[in-house]
């Protein structure tokens, strides 16, 4: 088994029931990614040599978290090279996902992405988050800002009805310790879950996602 089909068996491992759509997207990522890193920096030489790993993975931790229902609508700030966003796209492909970032040329990589894997329920923006008019269910982000940013540039970007076992907030994947961050949220509602809990691998050991409830 060559190591890319050993990544797409891990991710199936880790998502039984998962469909072969899905798995066959999953695989079409990382060669994408390659050609586009020779082109524009978006993921480091040894995070592309453990892709699946470090960004599809981390960002289906997610989806390990909460399903998001067909109608959702959520936005990924800061979305970088179209991470968490794309995985969770792919996982998700009933709800919609607005990829939004300041730096255009790594849009770019995403509406590539995008358009290779034939992906319908992404848009993308490139602009400040805080200058996004839409809502949304949910915000993702992954190591954009610490939480006392991402609360005040998102405070006005949430519906206000929820649908969900959450209600809508910020879900982030975040690393290390978070006690003192986690003080900047106060006095809204939060809630940590350890990534480890639902992988094995040693690269989430101290990986973490956070929620932050934003609407009562």
């Amino acid at each position: 088994m060559n190591p890319q089909t050993q990544d797409i068996a891990l991710i199936a491992s880790y998502f039984e029931g998962i469909d072969q759509k899905k798995l066959k997207q999953f695989e079409g990522l990382k060669p994408i990614y390659e050609e586009w890193n020779a082109k524009i920096n978006v993921i480091s030489r040894k995070d592309l040599d453990n892709f699946y790993v470090n960004h599809v993975l981390h960002a289906l931790a997610i989806a390990q978290l909460i399903q998001f229902k067909p109608g959702s609508e959520i936005l990924d700030l800061g979305t970088g090279g179209g991470f968490p966003g794309i995985p969770l796209a792919i996982m998700f492909p009933d709800s919609h996902f607005h990829l939004v970032d300041s730096i255009g040329k790594k849009l770019k990589v995403v509406e590539a992405v995008v358009e290779a894997l034939k992906l319908k329920n992404i848009t993308t923006e490139h602009n400040r988050v805080e200058k996004v008019q839409q809502q949304f269910d949910f915000v993702v982000s992954r190591a954009v800002a610490q939480v006392g940013e991402l609360i005040s540039w998102t405070n006005n970007k949430f519906l206000p009805h929820h649908f969900h076992n959450l209600e809508n907030g910020l879900i982030l994947l975040k690393g290390g310790d978070l006690d003192e961050e986690l003080k900047q949220a106060k006095p809204k509602k939060t809630r940590t879950w350890a990534i480890s809990d639902f992988y094995k691998e040693p690269f989430f050991a101290e990986k973490k996602i956070v929620y932050i409830q934003m609407v009562k």
